[in-house]
C-alpha cells in the first residue's frame, strides 16, 4: 500500500462509510488512484479543448469520485469546476487556476 496521509484518510473513510475491512480496501486502493488518474487525465483533455460545457461536465464526474473517496475539498473544487462548465460563466484562466489547484491536491498521490 502507498503510505501517504490522503491514502490513509481515503482508507479511514471508505471503511467508516461502506464498513469495507482494510484488507479489502487495500487491495482496491490501486485502482482508485488510477480511476482518479484517468479523471484529472480527462478533465486536462476538456481544458485543453476550451470547451466550458465538456469541462463542466467532467468537473461532475470527477467530483463524484472524490465525494466517494471522502476527499471533499477536492470535491469542493471539482463542484466549482462543474457549475462554472454548466453555467457558461467560468473564464479558461479560472478554469486553468481550479485545476492547477486541483493538481495541488493530488501531486503527491498521483
Amino acid at each position: 500500500m502507498i503510505s501517504h496521509p490522503q491514502v490513509q484518510d481515503i482508507r479511514n473513510h471508505l471503511a467508516a462509510q461502506f464498513n469495507l475491512p482494510l484488507e479489502q480496501i487495500d487491495s482496491m486502493m490501486p485502482s482508485f488512484i488510477a480511476t482518479l488518474g484517468k479523471h484529472m487525465a480527462n478533465l486536462e483533455q476538456a481544458l485543453q479543448s476550451g470547451d466550458a460545457k465538456l469541462i463542466g461536465k467532467v468537473g461532475h464526474t470527477i467530483k463524484g469520485a472524490f465525494l466517494n473517496l471522502g476527499m471533499s475539498d477536492c470535491a469542493r473544487i471539482a463542484l466549482t469546476i462543474e457549475e462554472k462548465g454548466r453555467n457558461g460563466g467560468g473564464s479558461m484562466v479560472e478554469f486553468h487556476r481550479l485545476v492547477d489547484e486541483l493538481r495541488g491536491h493530488l501531486s503527491q498521490l498521483l
